[in-house]
């Protein structure tokens, strides 16, 4: 495998943001801010497992279903967790829909199969039990920053039946596994042959009736950007309405700070994504 020095790799997000740790910072400063204004249920079980369980945001107006909204965090499957990202929930029922926010177990104390798996539950308990939270199970889309876009594909990749999914906002994903193999990470999580061969988005057919916006900070490293495009293309293939869109000015992490404050680009995709759907 190849090597990159710790300053020249560019999935290394630490290296390539300056700000790193005061927006990490912020992001959680937001979510306590958010927990504290927004009604929620939290740590709601949708499975036994650990870090089985999701968070439920709501709007102001429950006298019908509304829409609803699942939010996945990222960190390379292996950091954050769904307290960290409560601030999407700003956005998303500014919106006028239910926001949920899920967890997950973490790498390397769980293998890819296990996350994903997860999720998977995750959108299915979703879809069976919010209506009786005041959701509309039949107006579902989702998003997921960094590796939450990488797991967010993977509710509604089966293309042989319905997923449930009306609309994505996949930002700042990874679609390819197999470079990350080459990268810092892989002496954290130890990707394995099979793991790469059954969990790279890139390969996988896809619900051709989700509408998919795949985002992208314009400052991302290469990589970003390239699998950006590259999976865009690889969907609009497989018959999926898809869009691929540049934050202006926005890197890995400031991208995803953004959906949750009002009046940004990446805010403002994310509200449209529901809106759309509603």
């Amino acid at each position: 495998m190849g090597h990159f020095t710790v300053t020249s790799d560019p999935f290394r997000i630490r290296d390539h943001v300056a700000d790193f740790d005061s927006i990490v910072s912020e992001i959680i400063d937001r979510s306590d801010a958010t927990r504290k204004r927004l009604p929620v249920k939290a740590g709601v079980p949708f499975g036994s497992g650990p870090n089985e369980s999701l968070d439920i945001f709501f709007p102001d107006n429950l006298d019908r279903p509304v829409p609803v909204h699942i939010f996945i965090h990222g960190g390379y499957w292996r950091m954050f967790c769904k307290r960290d990202y409560s601030y999407v929930a700003d956005t998303v029922t500014a919106a006028g829909a239910i926001a949920v926010v899920v967890d997950y177990a973490l790498m390397p104390l769980v293998r890819m199969r296990t996350i994903v798996d997860q999720m998977r539950r995750a959108k299915a308990w979703v879809i069976e039990n919010i209506a009786a939270h005041g959701g509309d199970p039949e107006k579902l889309t989702i998003s997921g920053h960094s590796a939450g876009a990488h797991l967010a594909t993977f509710l509604f990749n089966d293309a042989s039946r319905p997923s449930g999914v009306c609309g994505a906002l996949l930002l700042g994903g990874l679609y390819d596994l197999e470079p990350l193999r080459s990268s810092f990470l892989q002496n954290e999580v130890n990707f394995t042959d099979r793991e790469v061969a059954d969990f790279t988005p890139l390969t996988h057919a896809h619900d051709p009736s989700a509408e998919v916006v795949i985002a992208v900070g314009e400052l991302e490293t290469p990589p970003f950007l390239a699998q950006a495009t590259e999976f865009a293309e690889r969907l609009e293939d497989h018959g999926l309405t898809t869009s691929r869109i540049e934050l202006s000015g926005t890197h890995h992490m400031s991208s995803v700070r953004d959906l949750g404050i009002a009046g940004t680009q990446g805010a403002e995709l994310l509200t449209r994504l529901i809106r759309d759907h509603a």
